[in-house]
């Protein structure tokens, strides 16, 4: 394959909705091309550039030019975001998504339950250096609604990460997760004492035996019990299954009708 064929092929699997998969080896080949390679490139790719009807040049589509400028700019923003430091970065993200509100807390929950104790102890550093106040203190300033008391313990959580469990304490949470999820309203479950406690609490290797547990007792996987209740789903998968969360991630992003903030969330997963 020559060097015209091999990046008119990248562009073409941009165009289908599917950059950033190739925007390194677009630039590697641009970088070694001379003027005649380009001529040729731009001849052989008649998707994108249409021959001129009067005079000898072949020119760019506007609205093609519009996709590529707005493609690129996201390139730029993998770079800046993959040389800063991880601490910096979750710092700067959950600053984002409280000031989007409400269809952005689930990047706060992803965030305070994908990272390590020690990475989430560390964004919370780099939050009060960059803003000169507290996570803990912005969530609970900006977030609304019944929301607020869940991703304030979230975000406020430092996890035991050691292996040992207690086989009673396994047994009572799921019980008493059972028993707050069948008797509660299923649209308030996010405000439960109860459920906030063992979320926002517990290591996840309990949390996985609680969840283990819970479907031995009652024959039901508790995400499933939870209905429609995103926010407590998102967090449970965060904590325990984090490969089946990112694989729902990339697959919306990877659709050729995704949203900017779709789009937004591959390059987040695909750096972090």
């Amino acid at each position: 394959m020559s060097s015209s064929d091999a990046l008119a092929k990248s562009f073409s699997v941009s165009h289908s909705g599917l950059f950033g998969v190739d925007e390194k080896s677009i630039l590697e080949i641009l970088v070694k091309w001379q003027p005649e390679h380009l001529s040729t490139f731009r001849n052989e790719t008649s998707s994108i550039f249409l021959k001129d009807e009067r005079f000898s040049f072949e020119k760019c589509e506007e609205i093609l030019l519009k996709f590529l400028k707005r493609e690129f700019k996201r390139f730029k923003d993998v770079v800046v975001q993959w040389t800063m430091h991880p601490w910096e970065r979750d710092a700067l993200k959950a600053r984002k998504a409280l000031k989007r509100g409400n269809q952005a807390y689930g990047l706060l929950i992803e965030l305070a339950c994908t990272r390590s104790s020690d990475e989430l102890l560390g964004a919370r550093r780099a939050y009060q250096s960059l803003y000169s106040e507290s996570i803990e203190e912005d969530v609970a300033c900006r977030v609304e609604g019944i929301q607020r008391q869940f991703l304030v313990a979230l975000v406020s959580s430092y996890r035991y990460e050691g292996s040992r469990m207690n086989d009673v304490a396994i047994e009572s949470d799921a019980q008493k997760l059972n028993k707050a999820i069948r008797n509660g309203d299923k649209t308030m479950l996010i405000k439960d004492e109860e459920i906030v406690r063992i979320l926002t609490t517990r290591s996840k290797p309990h949390l996985e035996a609680v969840f283990k547990c819970y479907y031995d007792d009652f024959g039901k996987d508790i995400a499933e019990d939870l209905g429609e209740e995103s926010g407590l789903k998102d967090t449970i998968y965060c904590l325990c299954a984090p490969p089946t969360y990112f694989s729902k991630i990339l697959d919306s992003t990877m659709k050729a009708n995704a949203s900017k903030n779709e789009k937004e969330a591959l390059t987040r997963v695909i750096i972090t």
